[in-house]
């Protein structure tokens, strides 16, 4: 089966790494790939989503895997299915679970999912005045997408109304500001907690935990995750129940009833307040660097799984994982993430990884040597497996000393919260 998969990033590269492995993969073609991809497969250099379409007829792809959640909401499932092709990702309409803050909130609330209180407003009084009313600190949120840097964490009321009034006058997140979800601050512990869905059925992955901070020891400010673990023994089997019985369930029903059936990854950003999970967010696509992590422990067939959850029929669909651990950790560059960093040449030790740590490239270009070039943010993911997490962490950090390029930052934390 020849697969397509769009996007560029960590996560994309993690799954044509797992397709790879896959006896039943023929070829990968990403769109568009990243300097890496191409030891996986063949980049192409189409964006427009009516001409990658054409491509994937043109070049027999049976399954296109959008990876991203800006393509989700622009409407490419729906383009890939007008014209007869498998695709792995919900409808533009079911997108707005993560392409508007303020529509997922509400849908919370109508459909009584665990949830935060909040309101959604483009009016700086009344965001004041509810700001007002709520102890510190306080969550204020962009309506619409921002990579994974659209929320605020304020310490106290000032810093609220002025994350609120930035995002509102345009000056923070542009148009993803124009409206904005302020909701009260929940504490507790994060989980990532993702399910296949065909629209109807669904199943439950391993629990990840994901690491948003910059820095070590959650200082810093929000990216888009420094690095995630799975399983992780936070999340017990009651508690991950809950989490289907509560949240995910009632969501993938919901959706039904709003005539806007959910297919493909659904992540759920979990708070676990004194045992009970609130839904923080919804995204739907896997998560970065969760992805990675879960795709490091999936032994079955994922054309399989992702197949058989695009066309809508999930009964007869495996999702067996390993016993293992994963851990992943984030290296970025200098500058990540307040501003673009220039190019460096990346070096990898020669026989630094084995089937037990390996590399994840995410922001990289090739030179004009064909030599690999750290070029984005976050520039690639150091995976560690073991048969513990503290196994699988010294694995990452074992290989994370193997390699170089100037300006290179790292977590030196990631699941410290497991390791307690």
């Amino acid at each position: 089966m020849n697969v397509l998969i769009v996007g560029s990033g960590g996560r994309e590269y993690a799954i044509g790494r797992a397709l790879k492995a896959d006896k039943k993969c023929e070829k990968i073609y990403f769109a568009s790939g990243n300097g890496a991809s191409e030891k996986l497969g063949e980049n192409v250099a189409i964006k427009d989503f009516e001409e990658l379409a054409d491509f994937a007829i043109k070049n027999d792809v049976k399954l296109t895997i959008v990876g991203g959640e800006e393509p989700l909401t622009k409407g490419i499932v729906d383009i890939f299915r007008a014209k007869n092709l498998t695709i792995f990702g919900p409808a533009k309409n079911a997108a707005r679970l993560e392409g508007s803050k303020a529509f997922m909130k509400n849908f919370l609330n109508k459909y009584h999912i665990p949830t935060a209180r909040y309101i959604e407003t483009d009016n700086l009084n009344e965001a004041k005045k509810f700001i007002d009313t709520l102890k510190e600190p306080i969550v204020v949120k962009a309506d619409g997408l921002c990579a994974g840097k659209g929320v605020i964490i304020a310490q106290n009321r000032q810093e609220a109304f002025n994350a609120a009034k930035d995002m509102l006058s345009g000056v923070s997140f542009a148009q993803a500001g124009e409206r904005i979800v302020i909701e009260e601050f929940l504490e507790g512990f994060e989980l990532s907690v993702f399910a296949i869905s065909d629209g109807k059925d669904f199943i439950v992955l391993p629990v990840c935990q994901d690491h948003k901070r910059l820095l070590t020891g959650d200082r810093g400010p929000n990216t888009g995750g420094m690095g995630a673990y799975a399983r992780t023994p936070l999340a017990s089997q009651e508690l991950t129940d809950k989490i289907a019985a509560r949240i995910i369930k009632p969501t993938i029903e919901a959706m039904n009833a709003e005539n806007s059936p959910f297919t493909g990854v659904l992540f759920c950003g979990i708070m676990v307040v004194d045992g009970e999970p609130y839904t923080l967010e919804f995204n739907v696509r896997f998560g970065d660097p969760e992805c990675e992590a879960l795709t490091a422990l999936l032994v079955s067939s994922p054309i399989d799984l992702f197949y058989a959850a695009a066309k809508g029929d999930l009964s007869g669909a495996k999702a067996t994982f390993s016993d293992k651990s994963a851990v992943g950790v984030v290296v970025a560059s200098q500058n990540y993430p307040y501003k673009p960093s220039d190019p460096k040449p990346i070096t990898v030790e020669q026989n630094a990884q084995n089937e037990n740590a390996y590399v994840i490239y995410a922001g990289v270009t090739k030179g004009e040597n064909g030599e690999l070039l750290a070029s984005g943010g976050r520039v690639l993911v150091a995976m560690g497996l073991g048969d513990t997490i503290k196994a699988a962490r010294q694995n990452a950090y074992d290989l994370i000393g193997k390699i170089r390029f100037e300006g290179m930052q790292f977590r030196t934390d990631i699941a410290y919260q497991a390791l307690q």
